[in-house]
């Protein structure tokens, strides 16, 4: 019975493709599956489940979808899982693509390919010219798939991505394929991920010797150890990154980078190199028109190599910034290095006068007696440099540095100077050789003495003073209690979700959870995904995070909520600390869901302006800003477009008005996003776009105590011991640090107690800013549930009703009712809700909270009883412009006009308003001012 269920099902889905009564665009297959079925994941996505004895059902329907028909002419995609080809099916396949054209993605998961099956696949790729994406993974296609692929790419002009994942394609496989890109101008992305880093090589090469737009990204697992990127080139940023390379191949690259024109930034950070590569890039800097930025930091290049590095200097007109720290190289090598930036006579030209920024230093780099003279006589006579780094040198002397600064006295270029982490930057005499430096030349902007000696004993607060800075705030507290706790790679990556309400962002979070998981779903998940469509009509509401494993990698998802009462709270959520985090924009198609008014371009490019906006101000706000942020436009409702549609077209026109205008503030992902945001299917690639950039934000970012990464598994075991609760007590933390985390541990009586407890405030704070706990040092608790915190606590602050519930006059309230307020309403939601946040804080700890957020005010920190100010219970209501509520002869109004330099990319955010209010209001006074805000 059970199997005539199952043919009835298949018999209904060729008969409903026989009567075209299905108009679809996506439709996947899952083979080897324990039922037969099929079901539809929306309107236009269906899912096919053949079980291994129905196999010849897979046939019956490929040759059913070959012959034109009116409904599929919207078929856009198919997926295949654990599909074994034969050729025959191979050749169903090539006849339905013949047949229709409109089919432009291919996605082969788990799927084995013959040799035979490879050669008909590569034979239809020849000849279709629709096709714009193919992927394979853990297809196991290896280089006999290679050589097929690059055989049929060389004649197709239409393929435009080709991904090959979980997969070996040998070096002669890889030779292939750039064989193929020499003769390809179409292809625009190529992402492989191999078992070998040797495949890179090639593949690169050709890129940068053909000028291709091409983007590269080549991930390898060599000898079973983790996934690590091995070469990373975007064109739209014009940037290449190289992680792994043999020398060999290193040199491969510096060659066809001679006459490439695609590459203004290289990178080879942590990669080895020797001399040989180094006299090939010789070439490249005496050749090279387009690099502006080069980074060698930590290739343990030693003298050799940077005389050749300093030969190419001497011919090179376009470089501009150059870094050589944490290199092997003496004062021998640093001497040739400076000398195409000095001059040896008065009439002597200075043979280099392009570069701007030069950067060497590290403790294998022996600067010595001959090099310290090489930079004292480049200071003396450069004309043109603006930024020197010299950092964690431990071989020049205060004197050196004393030196070092009488020198720059009658220089008149040099803007910044960096010397962090200087040993030898110390003494009160070097002190006062700064400040008089400081006052012979005005044209010194910056002196960056970041963990020095002179730096840690606060001695540098008076020559910040003279810069016109306030101090430089430490990036690690109590460097000097921390130094040796070991750094490692983040494991954790922040995803945070931007967008207007209604924009789809709760559903979207959901088909990405799918994604997430393993394809082959269980019925009831089946059921879920159809009766999802139902319950995404109720509007999300508040701050949701949504968490995801990808292999030892931790992916939250950070959905800001839409509606504008919880604007202000979004500054409280904005990542800092050079924290491992990107943004994705999501904006609707569409005003509202219920309906198929669309949304007008200029409506659309608001909504993205205000976004970018926000994050390029907070961004500026941030405290270490390593990296632009990453930034991603993704549209939904794209399932209800008219693929025709002129609204569209002007829409992608508008959004790359918006790529070109945010150049240089944010990193713009270049492809838009459009996605039916129910579909699973629909958000592969968008899922497969935060797993990538996740990988690499987390390489990008600094490193994190060790610690901290341990800590993540040790609260979450401590969670599950103490019934899940989602909040602990500083003093809990410090037991929990004592028995389970040795090096945290007190281990006697006379310890030092207080490095300790430093080293523990130190990882609860990196914990806090990587975004796995909310702590803050005042507060003697720490918030281990994140969503919790945010969906159900700080969402109810945001809408406290604080004036129906009491007597409060202008946005002020005691302590003691704003505590019967906070009881009434957090007990007053959902059932069993209120008990949960007072059983793990009190009335008085949120209070706490809210003013370490800054979402209220004491009227007088001095008095205990001081009334609080809450700006957001104003009269005027949120969301919309607050102001006093005062009248009669003894109120005077002054207004004051705010806006941002670079109105254009930043303002003055929503969250800025109330924190500025409070500031400008003394309430001693008689006189009080209303402020009148423009973003």
């Amino acid at each position: 019975m059970a199997s005539n269920q199952k043919l009835r099902d298949l018999e209904w889905l060729l008969q409903a493709f026989e009567t075209e009564s299905l108009n679809l665009h996506n439709i996947s297959f899952y083979l080897s599956q324990p039922v037969s079925g099929c079901y539809q994941e929306t309107e236009n996505s269906m899912a096919i489940n053949i079980s291994s004895d129905c196999l010849e059902y897979f046939s019956l329907i490929l040759i059913v979808l070959g012959p034109a028909k009116t409904s599929l002419l919207s078929l856009r995609n198919l997926e295949f899982h654990c599909v074994e080809w034969e050729l025959e099916q191979v050749q169903n396949l090539g006849e339905l693509l013949d047949s229709n054209l409109n089919i432009k993605q291919l996605v082969f998961m788990r799927n084995r390919f013959s040799e035979d099956c490879l050669s008909e696949f590569s034979d239809i790729l020849k000849r279709n010219g629709a096709i714009k994406e193919v992927m394979f993974c853990e297809s196991h296609i290896g280089t006999v798939g290679a050589i097929f692929l690059a055989s049929a790419l060389k004649v197709n002009e239409s393929l435009e991505e080709l991904q090959i994942w979980e997969d070996s394609i040998g070096s002669r496989g890889a030779e292939e394929l750039s064989k193929m890109i020499e003769a390809n101008s179409m292809l625009k992305l190529l992402t492989i991920f191999d078992s070998s880093s040797i495949t890179a090589t090639p593949l690169i090469s050709a890129v940068l010797a053909r000028n291709r737009g091409m983007e590269v990204h080549v991930w390898s697992g060599e000898s079973g150890d983790k996934s690590s990127k091995v070469v990373e080139f975007t064109p739209q940023n014009t940037t290449l990154r190289i992680y792994k390379i043999d020398v060999s191949g290193a040199c491969r690259v510096a060659c066809a980078l001679g006459m490439n024109l695609t590459v203004s930034s290289f990178d080879m950070t942590g990669v080895r190199l020797k001399s040989r590569w180094a006299k090939e890039f010789r070439w490249v800097l005496e050749q090279n028109r387009s690099l502006k930025e080069v980074t060698l930091s930590k290739t343990c290049l030693k003298d050799k190599g940077i005389v050749y590095v300093a030969a190419g200097l001497f011919k090179n007109r376009h470089l501009e910034r150059l870094h050589l720290d944490g290199n092997w190289f003496s004062g021998v090598g640093l001497e040739h290095l400076l000398c195409p930036l000095s001059r040896f006579s008065a009439l002597q030209c200075q043979a280099n006068i392009t570069l701007r920024s030069v950067t060497f230093g590290g403790s294998r780099t022996k600067i010595g007696r001959s090099g310290f003279a090489a930079i004292l006589h480049m200071l003396t006579t450069n004309e043109t440099l603006t930024r020197l780094a010299i950092v964690d040198d431990q071989s020049m002397r205060p004197d050196d540095f004393f030196r070092i600064f009488k020198s720059l006295e009658k220089n008149a270029s040099l803007r910044c100077l960096s010397l962090q982490g200087c040993k030898g930057v110390r003494g009160e005499r070097l002190l006062q050789a700064i400040m008089e430096t400081l006052q012979i030349n005005p044209w010194i902007e910056d002196i960056d003495l970041a963990r020095t000696p002179l730096h840690n004993t606060g001695k540098a607060d008076a020559i910040y003073h003279r810069l016109g800075q306030n101090g430089k705030p430490e990036t690690e507290p109590e460097n000097d209690l921390l130094k040796d706790m070991p750094l490692t790679e983040p494991k954790c990556c922040r995803v945070f979700f931007c967008g207007q309400e209604y924009a789809g962002k709760a559903t979207l979070c959901n088909s990405i959870s799918q994604n997430f998981s393993s394809p082959k779903l269980p019925y009831i998940e089946q059921v879920r995904t159809l009766v999802n469509p139902v319950e995404q009509a109720v509007r999300t509401v508040g701050m949701k995070i949504k968490t995801f494993k990808d292999e030892d990698t931790k992916i939250s998802i950070w959905n800001l909520a839409g509606q504008h009462e919880f604007y202000s709270l979004h500054d409280l959520m904005f990542p800092g600390h050079g924290s491992a985090s990107f943004f994705l924009i999501i904006s609707s198609l569409f005003r509202k869901p219920s309906n198929r008014e669309p949304k007008t371009p200029m409506e659309i490019e608001e909504d993205l302006q205000y976004w970018l906006r926000f994050i390029v101000s907070n961004s500026k706000r941030a405290v270490q800003q390593c990296m632009l942020p990453n930034v991603a436009v993704v549209l939904t409702h794209y399932d209800k477009v008219n693929q025709t549609s002129q609204n569209l077209e002007a829409t992608v026109n508008s959004i790359q008005k918006l790529r070109d205008k945010f150049n240089g503030y944010v990193d713009f992902y270049p492809t838009v996003f459009t996605v039916d945001a129910r579909s699973s299917a629909s958000v592969s690639k968008l899922t497969h776009h935060i797993r990538k950039t996740s990988k690499t934000v987390l390489q990008r970012v600094p490193r994190v105590y060790q610690l901290c990464n341990d800590l993540i598994q040790i609260l979450s075991d401590w969670r599950s011991e103490n019934y899940n609760k989602p909040a602990m007590k500083w003093k809990e933390f410090a037991e929990l640090c004592q028995v389970k985390v040795p090096p945290l541990r007190i281990r006697s009586r006379r310890d030092n107690k207080e490095k300790i407890e430093t080293r523990r405030r130190a990882v609860a704070t990196c914990l806090h800013h990587i975004g796995e706990v909310i702590y803050f040092d005042e507060l003697g608790f720490l918030i281990l549930d994140c969503e919790w915190f945010c969906g159900e606590v700080l969402s109810q602050l945001i809408k406290l009703e604080v004036r129906r519930q009491s007597s409060a006059e202008n946005g002020f309230i005691s302590s003691k009712e704003l505590e019967k307020i906070l009881r009434a309403s957090l007990q007053s939601q959902i059932p069993g809700m209120g008990s949960k946040v007072f059983e793990n804080l009190e009335a008085n700890d949120l209070i706490k909270m809210m003013m370490k957020l800054e979402l209220c005010y004491e009227q007088d920190p001095s008095d205990p009883n001081s009334l609080l100010l809450i700006p957001s219970i104003l009269e005027e209501g949120r969301g919309k412009p607050q102001k006093w509520q005062l009248g009669g002869a003894d109120c005077l109004y002054a207004g004051r006009h705010l806006q941002c330099d670079d109105s254009s990319h930043m303002f003055l955010t929503p969250g800025f308003f109330p924190r500025l209010q409070a500031r400008f209001f003394p309430l001693s006074f008689t006189y009080r001012f209303m402020l009148l805000f423009r973003t």
